[in-house]
């Protein structure tokens, strides 16, 4: 990994993990508590949600900044096929 390697996306990123940290740490809480499955199956999916967001958008960052401005000399069918790798992406 190289140093200083920081995206504009990062500090939103580090947000939504931070999030997904806080959800953690409840969802621990709640366990130690004996709080029903209910709101501890609500708050598992919280968790989730917030680091598959973090990643979705790490990865979109990754596709538009680093890929992207590397193939940007390319040609159109070079082009194409990363507008197909954005368009995939999204589904991750």
């Amino acid at each position: 990994m190289s140093e200083g390697h920081v995206h504009q996306s990062h500090p939103e990123i580090v947000n939504r993990l931070k999030r997904a940290s806080g959800h953690l740490q409840s969802t621990i809480k709640m366990f130690e508590d004996e709080r029903s499955c209910t709101d501890i199956a609500q708050q598992l999916h919280a968790v989730e949600r917030a680091i598959a967001e973090a990643r979705k958008l790490m990865v979109k960052d990754h596709i538009d900044t680093c890929i992207g401005s590397a193939l940007a000399s390319l040609d159109d069918d070079a082009r194409s096929t990363l507008d197909d790798l954005r368009e995939i992406a999204r589904y991750l």
